[in-house]
């Protein structure tokens, strides 16, 4: 017999004898996936002009060559979470001042720079066909690590120096659909606010922390808030989720309702569901806000007239049908929703505000502040012949952060 045949019937009997054994198979390299719709918006130009005039076109070639170099998964893991948080502090650095913006490139407070460039390289991560073993679950690993440094939600650091400590939260563009171009003003207050220190009515400091979440209903569900926030809130004096709401004001929401209406997500799914939650058996339809909403209405925080949002959709008590009710919910009623609404940003601060319950911080001021709709300027509303921005759009997102950070001046003071 040849050495050849003799080794290739040693590799039989070898495998026979593990599967006889009942040995698992070494598990198999993931073969690349297809872009997320979210990241096949990239090819569109509005997208590639932001990225291209934000200064972030880089951002994902350079992933991508870090990524293709790296000759193991820890290595691999190594550049996910170093290009991730560079991502954070470069898009931070920018709209704070201190990376410069040249001249043709988008005003410094603009958001969309970090959205699209995160696309990009969570792109590349999973067009990825690595050298060494990654397996599909090795991959979703480092997407996820890559979405939680590229968000702030590791960058979340309180010096100990006897401040208060106020921790923000925003969200990426949505509709995009419907508009590609469109900016959140939640998202550039928490760069804007990222870090920075804002000055209670009665003088003390406060410092601000924020971390930005995705438009998704899956990663919801997966806990991706309650793992961002549940080590913060014992550490803080107050916290404040934000979103975009209504056109022309700001809402303290008051109450927050257990229910997902169905409005599809950036990447087009909808779920129309109780919220999911651990140890659903023993959760509320509805929590309700701690902020000051008293005081933050009767502030001078900016232009925009902010109300207590008091108004709620239930099924009540013994009924099937929903009504409206402008004063909160019933006793015993079912939530349909919250005064934020049936979408994420209803269940980001009922999830923050159910948190903030169960750990037991029943006192600590938190919940969810929305700010008026961000709009392009007159002659630049048509999403298929406008700009990619106008000064007017820019000085509504100015004046919107400004009045973000107002309201969480008044909130950082306590109840």
């Amino acid at each position: 017999m040849s050495v050849i045949r003799m080794r290739l019937c040693a590799a039989v009997l070898a495998l026979s004898s593990s599967l006889a054994l009942g040995a698992a198979p070494e598990p198999a390299p993931a073969p690349a996936s297809q872009p997320t719709v979210e990241e096949q918006r990239l090819d569109r130009a509005a997208p590639q002009e932001i990225l291209r005039r934000g200064g972030f076109a880089d951002a994902a070639p350079e992933f991508a060559r870090a990524l293709r170099a790296a000759g193991s998964y820890v290595e691999a893991r190594r550049v996910v979470v170093r290009h991730g948080a560079r991502l954070w502090e470069r898009a931070v650095g920018r709209v704070q001042g201190r990376v410069p913006v040249a001249d043709g490139e988008l005003s410094r407070d603009d958001d969309r720079p970090l959205y699209w460039a995160r696309l990009a390289m969570t792109r590349e991560l999973r067009a990825l066909d690595a050298e060494f073993e990654l397996t599909e679950e090795r991959r979703e690993a480092l997407l996820g690590e890559l979405e939680r440094a590229s968000r702030g939600q590791d960058d979340i650091r309180y010096p100990d120096r006897g401040e208060r400590k106020v921790l923000l939260t925003g969200f990426d563009p949505f509709t995009l659909d419907r508009d590609v171009r469109i900016s959140n003003p939640s998202g550039a207050a928490a760069l804007a606010l990222d870090g920075t220190y804002v000055r209670t009515a009665d003088g003390r400091r406060a410092r601000v922390e924020v971390a930005v979440f995705p438009v998704r209903w899956q990663d919801f569900a997966d806990g991706a808030v309650e793992r961002a926030l549940r080590a913060q809130l014992p550490r803080v004096d107050a916290f404040t989720t934000v979103s975009q709401g209504r056109v022309g004001r700001f809402d303290v929401e008051r109450f927050n309702g257990a229910w997902r209406g169905g409005f599809p997500d950036n990447v087009n799914v909808s779920r129309t569901e109780t919220v999911p939650v651990s140890d659903p058996a023993t959760q509320p339809q509805w929590t309700r806000t701690t902020l000051p909403y008293e005081r933050i209405v009767a502030a001078d925080t900016g232009p925009f007239p902010v109300y207590d949002n008091t108004e709620v959709t239930e099924i009540p008590a013994g009924a099937s049908e929903p009504v409206k009710r402008p004063d909160g919910p019933t006793e015993g009623s079912t939530a349909r929703a919250g005064g934020g609404g049936d979408y994420l940003s209803n269940e980001i601060a009922y999830r923050a505000t159910l948190l903030r319950d169960r750990l037991g911080l029943h006192e600590l001021p938190g919940g969810h502040v929305h700010t008026p709709v961000l709009q392009f300027g007159a002659g630049n509303t048509d999403p298929a012949s406008g700009t990619v921005t106008d000064p007017e759009f820019v000085r509504n997102r100015l004046a919107i952060v400004s009045q973000v950070r107002g309201i969480v001046s008044v909130a950082a003071a306590g109840r």
